[in-house]
């Protein structure tokens, strides 16, 4: 499971998808977009034009789908709930949730994080300027761990604590792109092409439907 805005989905976003399956070997990435994020987002587009986007960007790879899961969910959209409803149709299937350093350092302020831990393995995506050492501040990230916590190689995989419910922390490195949500938006504002930071049928239907101007 990728949650996330994508707000608009971008190369990042695909590409890091593309080397968390590669290096876990995942049979599939399941993009899941926030319909009622529990946090003000002034420049977030309608749900139903950000659904579309994902549809356009994953077309192409069977390996990728997407699910609109958090519009059939009454309320805000938290992690913890969407998990519980994904289980309730896929109970066989073992979840992987994906997320970047920086959110993962916020987990424990989230919406029942423990129910987070119960549901999925975490799987977190350390990219510069995050140096690894800030996870030392994570109350998830216990004493005895923090000596695992070492730089590795730009494709490293590191597991760390395995909870009661079977469930594990897991640090990848993944190709340092360069590239926001928040940016783009930025350059879209401006008049700027953001050509070459999101896939050509992104920038044509944010062009089309007049987002982000």
């Amino acid at each position: 499971m990728f949650g996330g805005t994508f707000n608009p989905v971008h190369l990042g976003h695909l590409r890091a998808a593309e080397e968390v399956m590669e290096l876990l070997k995942l049979h599939r990435v399941m993009f899941v977009p926030a319909f009622s994020p529990p946090f003000n987002k002034t420049s977030l587009v309608p749900f139903e034009h950000r659904m579309k986007m994902v549809r356009l960007a994953i077309s192409g790879n069977s390996a990728f789908t997407v699910s609109d899961v958090e519009s059939r969910i009454t309320g805000r959209s938290f992690t913890a709930l969407t998990l519980e409803r994904l289980k309730m149709s896929r109970s066989k299937d073992r979840f992987f949730f994906i997320m970047g350093a920086d959110a993962f350092l916020e987990l424990p302020k989230w919406y029942r994080p423990e129910r987070v831990l119960e549901l999925a393995d975490i799987v977190v995506l350390m990219r510069p300027p995050l140096d690894i050492k800030a996870l030392h501040k994570s109350p998830l990230i216990h004493k005895d761990d923090k000596k695992k916590l070492i730089p590795g190689d730009g494709r490293s995989k590191i597991s760390l604590r395995t909870y009661s419910s079977g469930r594990r922390i897991i640090l990848l490195r993944t190709t340092p792109l360069d590239i926001s949500a928040t940016r783009i938006r930025s350059i879209i504002r401006r008049g700027k092409s953001a050509k070459y930071l999101l896939p050509e049928r992104i920038e044509s239907y944010i062009i089309s439907n007049k987002l982000y101007m």
